[in-house]
Order: C-alpha cells, then sequence, then structure tokens
C-alpha cells in the first residue's frame, strides 16, 4: 500500500471524563467524550467501533479551498489519541467504514456521478498514516455492503434491480465483478467473510416456480466461486431473507424468515447444509413459539395464545404475518442465536385531510355528510418504520430449535430500517439492550427463563445538575464495543442549571454488571 505523510495530529481539548459511576444497580457508565457542534457544521460525525484499539470518529468537512475527511482515533477510555484532516477529491460522498486488524478503511465515491470509480482510503489506527486505492469500476451501481478480507474488499449492491460484488485486490490492484450474477433480479441478503478468507453471498430471489428461495455462493480469497447451493422453500412457502454462519466441520447454518407472500414473513427458517451441499430445512411457525407474544398486554396476549389453541385442537394453524429485520448469526455456548426486530410501516395524513372540523378515516371517507374534499389512501404520507418488539431464538447445530424469547420495543420509530437491539452474550445470561430518548432499556433472559424484566436507566452527562434536551437528541444509538463494553453515540442539548445550553456530540462508555 502507497504510504502518503503522515497525518497532522491536532490535539482537541474537550470534555472527555474518565469517570465511573452506575445509572442503577447494573448499568454503569465509565466514561463520556463530548464535542462541541456548531450551527454552521454541515455534517455531523459518525462513530466506527475498532474494538480494544478503540473508536473512530469520521466526517465529511467541506471547506472553501477543498474536501476533507476528518477522523478523531479515541481509545477504550475515551481520550483522544490523535486527529487528522485528509484531503479528499471535491462532492466525494462517505459510502462505508470498515476496520480490520491494524487499519480503518472509508469508502468513499462521487455524489454526482452513479457510475465510475471508487475510492478507498486506508488509515493506520495508531499513526494516522493514510494511502489511497482507486477502485476501478465501469457499471453504475448503488452500494449497500462493504467487507474485508486480509487480501481484498469488496463492494455490494445493485445494478438494474440485479445484485452484483465487485472483488478489489489490494495487492494486484485490480477489480472484478464476482461470478454467478446479472440472472435474475432478487436481494442481497449478505456479504460474509470467513476466518479461511473465504466469502459467502447470500441472495434471495425467484426460481423458475416463481418462488423465492436463497442462492448462497462461496467464494475464495482469489474471488473464485467454489460452491453455489440454493435453497428450495416447500410449496406454498417462500424463503423471503436470510443469514448464515459456518460451523467447524465445514457444514453451514442458514436461519431466516419466510413467508406466503413476499412482502410478510409467517415464521421463521433454519437450513443445515453439509459439506457436500445437502441441506434440510425446517420451519416454525411463529404460532409455534413460546415467548412470541410476550411483548403483547397480558389480556391481549392471552386472547392470541387461546386462538392459537383452538385452531391446534382443531388441527389447523393460525398464520401470523410480520415484518422481520434479522440480525447476523451469534454463537453461543454449543449453539447459535438468532436475533430479529418486528415493525411496521407507520403513516400519517396531511393537514388536508380534514375540512370544515372532519375527519377521515383510513380509506379517506368523511365521517360526516358535506365534506367539499374527499381524499383518497394515496394521500397518505410515509412517517417511518415503528418498531414493535425483538424475537431472541436459540438454535441446535442441527437445526432445531431449543427456546424462544422476546423484548418489547417501546415508541421507536425510524425512517431508516436498521438494527436496535443490542444483543450481549455472557456465560449464564444473554443481555438485551437499547437506547431510546436517553434511556437505555434492558432485559436479562437466561434462554426461555426471564432473569430480570424490562429496566429503564437514564444516561447522564459530566455534571449531575446538567439535563439532556429528550427532544433534541439526534441520531441515537446503542453499539457492541469489546468484551463487554457497548457504547451509546448521538447528538444532545445539554442545559445546565443555569439554564444555557449546549449542543455536542456524544460518547458514553456503557457495561452492565
Amino acid at each position: 500500500m502507497s504510504t502518503a505523510s503522515a497525518l497532522a495530529i491536532r490535539l482537541l481539548v474537550c470534555a472527555s471524563i474518565a469517570f465511573s459511576y452506575p445509572l442503577s444497580a447494573q448499568v454503569i457508565q465509565s466514561g463520556r467524550f463530548e464535542l462541541p457542534i456548531q450551527d454552521d457544521d454541515q455534517e455531523k460525525f459518525r462513530a466506527h467501533p475498532l474494538g480494544e484499539n478503540g473508536i473512530m470518529l469520521f466526517r465529511r468537512n467541506l471547506t472553501q479551498q477543498q474536501d476533507q475527511l476528518e477522523l478523531i482515533r479515541l481509545d477504550t477510555g475515551l481520550h483522544q489519541h490523535w486527529r487528522g484532516f485528509i484531503a479528499i477529491d471535491r462532492n466525494s460522498v462517505i459510502l462505508k467504514t470498515q476496520s480490520r486488524q491494524n487499519l480503518f478503511f472509508v469508502l468513499l465515491k462521487d455524489r454526482n456521478y452513479i457510475g465510475g470509480d471508487f475510492r478507498i482510503v486506508a488509515v493506520h489506527i495508531d499513526k494516522g498514516n493514510y494511502g489511497y486505492y482507486t477502485v476501478k469500476n465501469y457499471i453504475p451501481f448503488s452500494p449497500s455492503e462493504f467487507v474485508l478480507t486480509n487480501e481484498a474488499a469488496m463492494i455490494g449492491g445493485y445494478f438494474n434491480l440485479r445484485p452484483i460484488v465487485l472483488y478489489f485486490s489490494f495487492q494486484k490492484q485490480l477489480s472484478k465483478i464476482l461470478p454467478g450474477f446479472f440472472n435474475l433480479p432478487g436481494e442481497l441478503n449478505q456479504v460474509k467473510t470467513n476466518e479461511d478468507g473465504s466469502v459467502d453471498v447470500i441472495v434471495s430471489a425467484k426460481n423458475y416456480q416463481k418462488r423465492r428461495g436463497l442462492w448462497i455462493r462461496n467464494y475464495d480469497a482469489h474471488g473464485e466461486l467454489t460452491r453455489t447451493v440454493v435453497l428450495e422453500p416447500e410449496e406454498d412457502k417462500q424463503l423471503l431473507f436470510g443469514r448464515s454462519i459456518h460451523l467447524t466441520d465445514g457444514s453451514q447454518i442458514v436461519a431466516g424468515v419466510y413467508g406466503r407472500f413476499t412482502e410478510y414473513s409467517r415464521g421463521i427458517f433454519v437450513a443445515s447444509v453439509n459439506n457436500n451441499g445437502d441441506y434440510a430445512i425446517r420451519y416454525y411457525n411463529f404460532a409455534d413459539l413460546e415467548n412470541f407474544f410476550n411483548y403483547m398486554k397480558a389480556k391481549k396476549q392471552k386472547r392470541v395464545k387461546d386462538r392459537i389453541e383452538r385452531r391446534k385442537i382443531r388441527g389447523k394453524k393460525l398464520k401470523f404475518n410480520y415484518r422481520f429485520l434479522i440480525h447476523d448469526l451469534i454463537p453461543y455456548q454449543n449453539q447459535f442465536i438468532m436475533a430479529g426486530e418486528a415493525f411496521y410501516p407507520h403513516y400519517t395524513y396531511p393537514n388536508q385531510a380534514s375540512i370544515a372540523g372532519r375527519s377521515f378515516g383510513y380509506y379517506g371517507n368523511s365521517f360526516g355528510p358535506g365534506s367539499m374534499y374527499v381524499p383518497t389512501r394515496t394521500d397518505v404520507i410515509f412517517d417511518g418504520y415503528q418498531y414493535t418488539h425483538a424475537a431472541v431464538i436459540g438454535l441446535a447445530k442441527n437445526g432445531n430449535l431449543i427456546w424462544d424469547n422476546s423484548f418489547e420495543v417501546n415508541d421507536v420509530r425510524s425512517m431508516q430500517l436498521e438494527q436496535y437491539v443490542t444483543v450481549k452474550t455472557e456465560q449464564d445470561r444473554i443481555v438485551l439492550m437499547y437506547l431510546f430518548r436517553n434511556a437505555i432499556r434492558t432485559k436479562i433472559i437466561r434462554d426461555r427463563e426471564v432473569l430480570e424484566g424490562k429496566s429503564n436507566d437514564q444516561m447522564r452527562t459530566n455534571f449531575t445538575e446538567e439535563k439532556v434536551d429528550v427532544k433534541s437528541i439526534e441520531s441515537e444509538k446503542l453499539v457492541s464495543w469489546y468484551g463487554e463494553y457497548l457504547y451509546a453515540f448521538g447528538v444532545q442539548k445539554v442545559v445546565g442549571d443555569n439554564g444555557r445550553s449546549r449542543r455536542v456530540y456524544f460518547i458514553n462508555k456503557i457495561t452492565y454488571h
């Protein structure tokens, strides 16, 4: 890799305090970093976890002379290690970031041109030295995935509704499209690297019977296709989304959601794939799960479970339809954990849907005669994804379901569909956590057992007399970091007891005891 001059290290006097006090008997805050935000700041900082190397803050700066990539490296105590600026091409946009070994990678592209080359900036985490890679690309596609091996970078995305993956060799400085794509429209479910340098790519697409299945392609470290396994669903089922993990014997577990139609899922599936590519799929309807509906209020939950039992007595199944976001599979003891969040799109109505004091129903029907305007269903406006709960499921290595549990997600609505609930596995328990409106919400389970019900702990600032203006919070999130630690980050307005306020980008170091 070509190495340019070292990053200029600018020390910033910022509010980074090494302290430790409990938010409750369990949630411990052991550090906080604050960075003042000015009203004219064009882009906010984002945080990328570096494990035991700390955290990298990054953002794009636009100046009159040039565009810059601004970086701040924090150690695990949230102390600034160095700060620097890298000149980047005008109109460059930050697409994705990744870290591997002692390097931090930033994927860039011109915001005004859907085609053209990509640029990768590789930054040495300890010293701040950096170098550039130009990734030649002749296909105008929209990137959604960026993963790394020791030898290559892979950029996944879509061209004309067809998933593709661009492979770039660091050593040869050459790029190519991985073979096996361009056949049918589909959805890129996962681009996953393995310990041996190989890469698995999972695509959900329709087969010749017009049913959606999963194409699992494995590539070696040089980007050569070594195996393709196609998971075919049973009749009247469609495999909507899947994630995979490899076992030590070379076999593979693929788990995800299935449905009758392509928009909603009716349950989960688990496929065990052996070394020869042979597989067996097990299906579990949501009604088969013991604790899936525990997020509901007691009376509603009882009504649902009573309906399920009545249908079972008659030899029938009650069918539930959910939209589900699936996380990566997590190794745990002698099993695997599959986790995901249920959500639904939320819509609002424009002001003109209420005229002369009249309100309108879902399809725009007036609840009073003589209305001058009757809106239609197309008048609804998308208002974000509303989350309902997370499901956590324990799977045996042979694909059998061992246990399930759930975690109620209150009030969370997001314009972007992303993972909110963090799953932390410990020796004898599993900690489920998410951050919303400056509060960490937690539930502790041991398989199907609930060790501690949902708790709600407010995060604190540097001083006890300060308060956070909850309505001002932006882009808050809780992320797994290293070991037992997590970090929370976002933008807040902090108000002191004298009434003065400041707007900051914050990072809080969190652990659970």
